[in-house]
């Protein structure tokens, strides 16, 4: 099996900043084809309006927010109109926010919920259709997509201040097993990366106000480091690949060991 995925074409959404620009750029090095999605435009032009603007560039921008399923339609419009086809979707657009656990007025599950669950699991759903159109057009009976969600081991850890992180995670680790088994019947696979720290721009910030942060992630997890954002995005891409044709429902795991530790673990960033 190859690892390669040159020449296909792959939806990154939240792409503007950190792991999901990260996946982006790896995979577009890698020859995909690739549409950054986020609801930053500046951003994105900031990051990737130059390389999308030249001629046969394999790169295309989208800005939109993808709560909105009008917004989702047209995503997957603006990357057939571009590419002709999709072939992986990368769902990593992703909000990590405090919430308190004895509040019940405090809304940040429901936020959560809907921004790193429903977020995904629509735009799941509509490329899941398109993929399965095109290999019923092309008669093909090999694979016929692969789609991988950015999760985290805030799903399996827990950190009072990070209920609605957690429960909006757990739910999309979920959320892939069950849609592995309802499109294995297709070919299309569906899996899940979850990570640890990574060394993104808001944990740069973090690090810069406290010290003993740094000194707690690198305490709880065996290798001794933060993981940098382009050793998640390769994880991604051997998910993406044909590399690993016979993986569906998994989350794999990216986190130096972390989740390994018996210990209460701090924010995963």
């Amino acid at each position: 099996m190859s690892f390669s995925i040159a020449g296909k074409t792959a939806i990154v959404t939240g792409a503007a900043n950190g792991v999901g620009l990260a996946i982006g750029r790896h995979f577009a090095e890698m020859d995909a084809n690739v549409v950054f999605a986020d609801m930053d435009e500046a951003r994105l032009i900031k990051e990737v309006g130059e390389a999308a603007a030249k001629e046969d560039s394999n790169i295309r921008y989208f800005a939109g927010d993808l709560r909105e399923k009008l917004t989702i339609n047209n995503l997957l419009s603006a990357t057939i109109d571009a590419f002709d086809t999709v072939d992986i979707l990368i769902n990593a657009s992703r909000q990590v926010q405090a919430s308190d656990p004895l509040n019940p007025d405090d809304d940040a599950v429901e936020t959560l919920l809907q921004q790193n669950l429903m977020t995904s699991l629509r735009l799941t759903q509509l490329v899941a259709k398109r993929m399965i159109k095109q290999a019923e057009e092309e008669g093909d009976e090999g694979p016929a997509g692969s789609i991988v969600n950015l999760s985290s081991i805030a799903a399996r850890r827990t950190h009072p201040d990070l209920l609605a992180y957690s429960i909006s995670c757990a739910a999309l680790d979920q959320m892939t097993r069950a849609m592995a088994v309802a499109l294995a019947p297709h070919h299309i696979r569906v899996n899940a990366v979850a990570f640890g720290s990574v060394m993104s721009a808001s944990l740069k910030d973090t690090l810069k106000e406290n010290d003993r942060c740094r000194d707690d992630i690198i305490r709880h997890t065996p290798l001794a480091r933060i993981a940098s954002a382009g050793e998640v995005a390769e994880a991604t891409r051997f998910l993406a690949s044909d590399g690993s044709g016979f993986m569906t429902g998994q989350i794999l795991t990216v986190d130096g060991g972390r989740s390994l530790m018996d210990t209460v673990t701090t924010a995963a960033h």
